[in-house]
């Protein structure tokens, strides 16, 4: 999928299911994923040491296989956000936002960009382009550009209405290591705060037409299903990493323990929500 089909899925509510990726310098993976009808794939900044010659290589080689590439930026930095979208990136993923005025930057770096300055501002605050040419040659030249934003906090539900009202973002992605955690119960996601937290999360969503979801990465298939049950339609499942853990787990372990060898005792579903092993 593209950019623009993505960001007309989300705000009509139909699902999109994609992966998230930490060894992006993999030449064969964007070809082979294609085959398995990949919406996107959300390539993480935050949390791996990549640069960006190489990410810029990635997300080239995934748009061109039709998996529209996502790039998680390590901060809610417009600066970032409009790097990403300049090598190839066809949205951006923004962790922790809590703000209203972290989602107007954001906005004017993936939906405005290369505007800046005093005549982003008058865009931003008053809906003031500098003449319609501007306008039309900014909705064209951003059409593939999607918003997603994370919410991981207490403060970021609460701010939720005010972040989506003026209806500039896409969709609103659940990191549930951070949001258990910064609501007092690490990884207890099947707690009822967290689920109440959760549910009213994608009701805000879903009262704005904007699309929702949770990144999955560990626990019984049940959850993710129960989570788009409850009307998910932002679907990230797994990474590669824990793709990679759960093929060794699941296939060279077992052909270890049939001839008498000695196996490693890791559960590979015993991966944390923060994506590692505990």
């Amino acid at each position: 999928m593209r950019g623009s089909e993505i960001k007309a899925a989300l705000h009509s509510g139909r699902r999109i299911y994609g992966i998230a990726v930490e060894g992006y310098s993999q030449p064969r993976w964007p070809r082979n994923f294609a085959q398995y009808d990949l919406d996107f794939v959300f390539i993480d900044t935050e949390h791996t040491p990549q640069e960006r010659q190489t990410l810029s290589w990635a997300a080239q080689a995934y748009a061109a296989n039709n998996i529209a590439p996502f790039v998680r930026i390590a901060e809610p930095s417009p600066t970032l956000a409009a790097q990403c979208l300049d090598f190839g990136a066809q949205g951006v993923i923004v962790p922790y936002v809590e703000t209203v005025e972290q989602v107007k930057g954001m906005v004017g770096a993936v939906k405005y960009r290369p505007l800046k300055g005093a005549a982003l501002r008058a865009v931003l605050d008053e809906g003031h382009f500098p003449n319609v040419e501007t306008e039309e040659y900014l909705e064209h030249y951003n059409a593939e550009a999607v918003l997603i934003i994370m919410i991981e906090s207490p403060e970021g539900v609460k701010n939720l209405p005010a972040m989506l009202a003026d209806g500039k973002v896409d969709g609103v992605l659940l990191g549930p290591h951070d949001f258990s955690v910064s609501h007092g119960i690490p990884e207890q996601i099947e707690h009822p705060v967290f689920e109440a937290a959760f549910k009213e999360v994608i009701a805000i969503c879903k009262a704005n037409q904007v699309g929702v979801g949770i990144h999955y990465t560990s626990g019984g298939m049940q959850l993710q299903e129960k989570w788009i049950e409850w009307g998910c339609n932002l679907i990230v499942h797994l990474t590669d990493t824990i793709f990679v853990a759960r093929g060794i787990a699941d296939s060279l372990s077992a052909l270890r323990k049939k001839f008498g060898d000695d196996v490693a005792d890791v559960d590979a579903d015993k991966i944390g929500l923060s994506g590692h092993a505990v």
